[in-house]
C-alpha cells in the first residue's frame, strides 16, 4: 500500500493529496505534526532524512521526498487521468509551467514568509539545517510574488486551464500557491479577472477541498 507522509495544515503536501485523489489511488496517509517539530525528530528522520513533507512511500518501499518524484512516480505507476501531459509538447509545456509556479511563485512565498514570520524564528529555509532569517529576503520575495500573480493572470487570458489544454499538476501547484499566498496576506483582485476565473472554476473541483 502507498503511504503519504503529510501535514494537513502545509501546502506542499496539498500538492500530493490532490494529485493522489485526482487519480484515484487507495493510499494511507500518516500525520506528521508541523506545529510541535514532529518532522525534526528521530523518527521521522528514519523515514525522510529531509525532514519535510510530503514523503510517499512506494508499493515498493521506497521513500520519494519531493512532489517532483512524487508526481513523476504516480504518473507512471498510474498514468491515468494523464496529469502531466500526453504528447511530448504537452509534456514539455506542462513540466515549464509546473517549474514556473515553483520558482516564481510558490518559493518567492516562502521565501517572504520564512524570513519574517516568528515562528520561523531560525527555521529561514525547511530542511534539517537551521538557518538565520534575512529579512530583505522577505522583502523580495512579496516583490516576486506580485510579478507571479500579474504574469499568471495574463497567462490564463482566454484560458481555462493553465498548460496543454488540459487539468494537469501545473494547475494543482497553482492553486495551492494561489492560497498559500495568504499567509503573507497577498490576494489576488479584481485587476487580476482571469486569475479569479480560473480559481472559481478550479474550485468546483471536489480535490480542491483537500
Amino acid at each position: 500500500m502507498i503511504t503519504l507522509y503529510d501535514c494537513a495544515t502545509a501546502p506542499s503536501p496539498r500538492r500530493a493529496r490532490i494529485l493522489l485523489a485526482e487519480k484515484g489511488i487507495a493510499h494511507e496517509t500518516v500525520q506528521v505534526d508541523l506545529k510541535v517539530s514532529e518532522q525534526l525528530g528521530e523518527a521521522y528522520r528514519q523515514i525522510n532524512p529531509q525532514c519535510t513533507v510530503p514523503a510517499l512511500r512506494t508499493e515498493e518501499g521506497v521513500v520519494l521526498t519531493s512532489n517532483a518524484a512524487i508526481a513523476a512516480y504516480l504518473e507512471a505507476r498510474f498514468p491515468l487521468p494523464p496529469m502531466l501531459g500526453v504528447t511530448p509538447l504537452d509534456k514539455a509545456e506542462i513540466a515549464d509551467w509546473h517549474w514556473r509556479i515553483e520558482f516564481e511563485g510558490f518559493l518567492p512565498i516562502a521565501e517572504a514568509f520564512r524570513n519574517s514570520s516568528a515562528a520561523m524564528l531560525h527555521r529561514a529555509l525547511p530542511g534539517p539545517v537551521n538557518y538565520e532569517q534575512i529579512p530583505q529576503l522577505a522583502e523580495r520575495g512579496l516583490a516576486r510574488l506580485q510579478q507571479f500573480i500579474n504574469s499568471l493572470d495574463e497567462r490564463l487570458r482566454d484560458r481555462d486551464f493553465i498548460a496543454a489544454q488540459q487539468f494537469s499538476v501545473a494547475d494543482i501547484a497553482a492553486v495551492v500557491t494561489i492560497d498559500f499566498a495568504r499567509i503573507v496576506k497577498v490576494r489576488p483582485d479584481d485587476r487580476h479577472p482571469n486569475l479569479l476565473r480560473w480559481r472559481s472554476a478550479m474550485a468546483q473541483r471536489p480535490t480542491m477541498t483537500l
